[in-house]
C-alpha cells in the first residue's frame, strides 16, 4: 500500500454523516469536514500526518502564499499532483525504502506482536510479572495494514521511554500537540489542516537551511537511507543536520512490519475485513537519538529564563488533565520571563490575524476563520513508558491587538493565581475537615482541585472573552476592570464553598465530626473574604481590582428584602 498513492486507508467524515475511506487528497473536498479514525491517539496522529504532508507538498513561502491557498483551496485532483512526487517515500511494503520503518529487515531480532506499535499496549514486564490490570494483553493480535501504518506513525512521533538503547521521540516521551480549530464545527477539513500550516522561514531552526523538500532527501525522510544508529556517542541526531521539516517526521524506533495475506481477517482496531495484515513487527534498539534545542512546530516548550543554556522541554500531559491554568502558556509566548514558549503553529496563527485587516483578506468568511478559531491541545500524560492516561481539550482563542499581549497575559495571570491559591485552600481545609492529623494523612488528593477547577473553567473562559473585549479598545484600562474581577472572584468563592461543602458536610453524620467540619468551614471563609493569615493574595485581588466584596452581599441582602416585602 502506498499512503499517498490513491490507496483509500484514512477515513474521513463528510457532510452528510457518512464516513468513507478515501486517499490522504480527499482532504481537500470541500464536503469533508473531519477525520474518523477509531481511536482517539490516532486521530491526533492522522492530522500530524496530512498537515506535515501538505508542508512537505505545498510549503508557503510567505503569509501571501498561505493566504492564496486559504482563500482557494487546490481541487482533489490538483491536491494529487502535489502528492504524488514523494509516493516513493510513502510505500508502507516492499523490498525498497518503507514509510517509517528501518532500510534493513532486521532478520537478527526475534518478531513481536502487532500490538507492540501502541503505546498503552502493556509491555514485556507488564505481561512478564502480570500487572496488566486495566490495559489486558491480547486485545490486538491483528491489525489492517491502514490501522498498522497509523499505528506506526503514532509510536514514531510519540515514542515514550522504553529502557536503555530505547530510544524516545523528537519531542521527548509523551508531548502534546497543540492545534488552531475553526470556531465552527461545519468547516472543511481543509481549513482545519491547513490552519495549522506555516511558512518555510516559520519551520526553519537555528542552523538549518531551507531546500525544496525531495522524496530523496534521508534528512527529511529517515527511512529513505541506512539507519542512523545510536550505538555510540557522538551520533546524537541535532536540529542542524536534519532538513527543516524532518520535525513533521521524526523516527527514533527500528521497526519493520510483517504483512500477511489473510482470508476476510477482521482487523482488531476498526473492526474492517481485509486480505491484507499486520500481526507481528520486527523491533531493534538504537535508533535516532535526538538531542539538542529541538522545537517541534505543534508543541509548546518552556525553558528556565535563569539558565538560558539548559534545552527546552517540551510540555507533556501531566496527572489532573489539561484546563485554563494551563492556556497562558500553550498560547502567550512568554520566553524572558515564565520561560513559555507557544508552538511555532500558534505564534504564526496570531502573526496572520493581522491579514484580515489587509486588503485582499476580504470576505466574511474568511475573516470569521482567521478571528474565530480555538485551541486543540491533546497527547498522553505519560510516567516514563506507562500511559496514565490521554487528554483532549479544546479553549477558546482570543483575538486582541499585538501591542496588547504583555497585558493580557499579565492579567490572565491573576486570574490563574487567585484560583490556583482558592484550590488549594479547598483540598486544606476538606481535609482538615475529614482527618484529626491532616498533615499525616496519606493519598493522592488532587481529585479536590481537578473537581474545583472543572467546575471554575466555564466562567475563566467568560472572563478572558470579556478581557478581549476591553483590549480591542482603544486605550484599554491599565487593570483588570472592577466588573470582570468581581465576577471572576464570585464564581471562585461560590464553587469554592459548595465543593467544600459538597466534599467535606455531605457523608453520613455518625462518620462526620462536625466541629472539625465546622472550623474548617469558618476557615475557609474567613480565607476567601481575605481577612485571614495566608490570605493576601485574594486581599490583592480585591484591592487591585477595585471592588467591594461585601458591597453585592449588602446588595443580595436588600434584594431579598424587597422580594419579601413584595411578596
Amino acid at each position: 500500500m502506498n499512503l499517498i498513492g490513491g490507496d483509500p486507508w484514512l477515513p474521513f467524515l463528510h457532510r452528510s454523516g457518512e464516513v468513507k475511506y478515501r486517499p490522504p487528497s480527499a482532504l481537500a473536498d470541500p464536503e469533508v469536514i473531519n477525520l474518523a479514525l477509531p481511536r482517539a491517539d490516532f486521530q491526533g496522529a492522522a492530522y500530524q500526518f496530512l498537515i506535515g504532508l501538505l508542508q512537505s507538498a505545498l510549503p508557503p513561502k510567505n503569509h501571501d502564499d498561505w493566504l492564496d491557498l486559504l482563500m482557494e483551496p487546490p481541487s482533489v485532483d490538483a491536491l494529487d499532483k502535489a502528492f504524488a512526487p514523494f509516493s516513493s517515500a510513502f510505500e508502507l511494503d516492499g523490498d525498497g525504502p518503507r514509510f517509517m520503518q528501518d532500510l534493513a529487515p532486521l532478520e537478527d531480532v526475534n518478531n513481536a506482536t502487532v500490538s507492540g506499535l501502541l503505546i498503552d499496549a502493556p509491555g514485556a514486564n507488564g505481561i512478564k510479572n502480570n500487572t496488566d490490570f486495566f490495559v489486558k494483553r491480547g486485545r490486538v493480535e491483528v491489525m489492517c495494514d491502514a490501522c498498522a501504518a497509523i499505528a506506526l506513525y503514532t509510536m514514531q512521533i510519540n515514542a515514550p521511554a522504553g529502557g536503555a538503547g530505547i530510544r524516545v521521540g523528537l519531542r521527548g516521551g509523551g508531548p502534546l500537540t497543540t492545534l488552531v480549530m475553526p470556531e465552527s464545527s461545519s468547516a472543511s477539513l481543509w481549513e482545519r489542516l491547513w490552519l495549522n500550516v506555516i511558512t518555510q522561514k516559520e519551520t526553519t531552526q537555528k542552523g538549518q537551511h531551507w531546500t525544496t523538500p525531495h522524496p530523496e532527501e534521508p534528512s527529511l525522510f529517515f527511512w529513505m537511507a541506512d539507519t542512523r544508529v545510536s550505538d555510540k556517542k557522538g551520533t546524537e541526531v541535532l536540529p542542524e543536520d536534519t532538513h527543516p521539516l524532518h520535525a513533521y517526521w521524526s523516527m527514533p524506533r527500528r521497526f519493520r512490519l510483517l504483512f500477511e495475506d489473510a482470508d476476510e481477517c477482521p482487523c482488531d482496531i476498526c473492526g474492517r475485513k481485509t486480505q491484507r495484515v499486520v500481526r507481528e513487527v520486527r523491533f531493534k534498539k538504537q535508533g535516532a537519538n535526538y538531542d539538542g534545542p529541538w522545537l517541534h512546530p505543534l508543541t509548546p516548550y518552556r525553558r528556565d529564563p535563569k539558565k538560558p543554556n539548559e534545552l527546552p522541554l517540551s510540555s507533556k500531559g501531566q496527572p489532573g488533565g489539561l484546563g485554563y491554568r494551563h492556556w497562558s502558556g500553550f498560547v502567550l509566548n512568554d520566553e524572558e520571563s515564565s520561560g513559555a514558549i507557544a508552538a511555532a503553529v500558534l505564534k504564526s496563527y496570531i502573526h496572520k490575524q493581522k491579514l484580515v485587516t489587509q486588503e485582499r483578506a476580504r470576505g466574511e468568511d474568511i475573516q470569521a476563520l482567521l478571528r474565530e478559531a480555538r485551541l486543540w491541545v491533546f497527547g498522553y500524560d505519560m510516567d516514563n513508558m506507562k500511559p496514565r492516561g490521554w487528554y483532549s481539550i479544546e479553549m477558546p482563542l482570543v483575538d486582541i491587538p499585538q501591542g496588547q499581549q504583555e497585558r493580557l497575559r499579565a492579567w490572565v495571570h491573576q486570574l490563574t493565581e487567585l484560583s490556583r491559591n482558592i484550590a488549594w485552600m479547598v483540598r486544606t481545609q476538606v481535609k482538615n475537615a475529614w482527618f484529626s492529623r491532616p498533615s499525616d494523612a496519606k493519598g493522592d488528593m488532587s481529585a479536590i482541585d481537578n473537581q474545583f477547577y472543572d467546575v471554575t473553567q466555564p466562567g475563566f473562559f467568560k472572563a478572558l472573552l470579556a478581557l478581549q473585549q476591553v483590549l480591542q479598545q482603544d486605550s484599554p484600562p491599565p487593570h483588570i476592570p472592577p466588573d470582570i474581577a468581581e465576577r471572576w472572584y464570585f464564581a471562585l468563592k461560590h464553587e469554592a464553598m459548595r465543593v467544600f461543602e459538597e466534599l467535606a458536610l455531605s457523608g453520613a453524620q455518625e462518620s462526620m465530626d462536625l466541629e472539625r467540619a465546622t472550623a474548617a468551614h469558618r476557615q475557609l471563609q474567613s480565607f476567601l473574604g481575605g481577612k485571614s493569615k495566608g490570605s493576601k493574595v485574594v486581599s490583592d485581588f480585591i484591592q487591585q481590582g477595585d471592588f467591594d466584596p461585601s458591597a453585592k452581599a449588602k446588595r443580595n441582602a436588600a434584594s431579598a428584602a424587597t422580594t419579601t416585602g413584595d411578596a
